[in-house]
């Protein structure tokens, strides 16, 4: 390739490494483009493990991926480890703490945070679960009130202690009160003898009628069922108003004593949206057109949870599957129009939902067809093993799996900071 071929090239910028930007990468990998990737992080990571994480069944390096590694091998893609600050659409450049960078097109696919619906109570004492080092700190807080729960002589503190609150009825709230529960009824019912377990309570609340909202009834029903047999208390048409040191108070004004409360009712676009101009969508999500274009700016384009696309009148889930296909789709409209031919709208495939409940149980649908306990769980562990990324992760996932599949033991068991946050020692997410 000559100089002057080389100067000709168009430069893509993708924002963002997560599912969306990954999968544009990966499209665009090989192409006539030069990709730059910008990550506030150095690492991919598979967030629909991290529950798996905070409940001690996998260490945090088994569900990351260096960048780096991983388009070692994909031409034409560079990376740089930047925090963008502003977005000068009219001069096509991303503003970052490290200066500027010129683009011929854009993908921004910054991904969610927690929404908590603009109460400060919760936000400040509730746990959430969007990066690494939260599912550590999460983990951290669980193992770290056993152990002063050991040391307690007030019964009442012990109770507060020993009771758990996971707040949101979706898959992940599902998913991990379910880890929880197992952690406490088969690892720690051996770790503190002492303890009468008995009397720890995993409390799952949610605001609307059902969990797992979006599933068929049948499996809505499973769900709550297995969750109610496995010891957690399923709690529906139960709203949280606030939440102190101690306490988390209801709509109804109940009170529940304890120490440990975990949010999953809901999220919301990264803080990049707010950086695009122009009214946003639900959920602080930026509108687009039917290419996934910004309006007005149709060398831009938004991919993933930041994205408000409307599918059968309603925005897309704010999930994986869906930031999975908007990448490529971008991708490709951008080949596309490098070599002059008319990029086709967005199409989104519903290839259906799932979640695990515990050990040898999950519900999932797709296609149409839905299946739940232990032929559900198999379809919902090689489905997370297939996506997960790289083969040493998927093979230390699995030994993982393995292992307290027969053992029921969690290896994970680590304290990794002091009661003031601070790292004792080991990775940090």
């Amino acid at each position: 390739m000559s100089a002057s071929q080389r100067t000709a090239r168009k430069r893509v910028v993708i924002v963002g490494m997560g599912f969306g930007g990954m999968h544009a990468a990966r499209e665009l990998a090989g192409s006539q483009c030069e990709v730059l990737l910008l990550d506030r992080n150095n690492y991919h990571l598979f967030q629909p493990l991290l529950y798996q994480v905070a409940t001690a069944g996998l260490e945090q390096e088994s569900i990351a991926y260096p960048l780096r590694a991983l388009i070692r091998n994909w031409y034409n893609l560079q990376f740089q480890m930047r925090e963008v600050t502003g977005l000068d659409l009219d001069g096509k450049r991303v503003l970052t703490d490290k200066g500027a960078v010129e683009y011929d097109y854009l993908i921004l696919a910054g991904g969610s945070v927690t929404n908590f619906f603009g109460n400060a109570g919760v936000a400040r004492h509730a746990f959430d679960l969007k990066r690494l080092a939260d599912a550590e700190r999460l983990r951290n807080a669980i193992l770290t009130t056993f152990e002063l729960a050991v040391q307690e002589a007030d019964a009442q503190k012990k109770r507060e202690l020993l009771t758990f609150v996971v707040v949101g009825g979706g898959p992940t709230g599902v998913e991990f009160a379910g880890a929880l529960a197992e952690l406490i009824r088969y690892v720690f019912r051996k770790d503190y003898p002492s303890l009468r377990l008995a009397e720890s309570r995993v409390v799952l609340l949610e605001a609307a009628p059902t969990l797992l909202g979006a599933m068929p009834e049948r499996l809505r029903r499973y769900a709550g069922q297995r969750l109610q047999q496995m010891g957690v208390e399923v709690r529906c048409n139960t709203l949280v108003a606030d939440a102190s040191e101690g306490e988390v108070r209801l709509g109804s004004g109940e009170i529940i004593a304890s120490r440990t409360l975990f949010w999953s009712a809901g999220v919301k676009a990264a803080p990049l949206a707010d950086l695009v101009p122009g009214t946003k969508g639900p959920g602080g999500r930026v509108p687009v057109q039917p290419d996934l274009s910004l309006p007005g700016h149709d060398e831009v384009y938004v991919v993933g949870d930041m994205a408000c696309v409307l599918h059968n009148g309603a925005p897309l889930p704010m999930m994986a599957p869906a930031a999975m296909q908007q990448g490529r789709h971008v991708a490709r409209s951008i080949i596309c129009r490098e070599r002059g031919e008319t990029a086709e709208p967005f199409r989104y495939f519903d290839k259906g939902s799932m979640a695990t409940i515990g050990r040898s149980s999950a519900v999932a649908t797709a296609f149409g067809l839905s299946c739940s306990g232990f032929v559900a769980w198999l379809v919902w562990l090689f489905l997370h093993l297939y996506y997960l990324i790289g083969f040493r992760n998927r093979v230390v996932v699995l030994l993982n799996w393995a292992w307290y599949y027969w053992f029921h033991e969690r290896q994970v068991r680590l304290i990794t900071a002091d009661d003031k946050g601070n790292a004792s020692g080991g990775a940090d997410g």
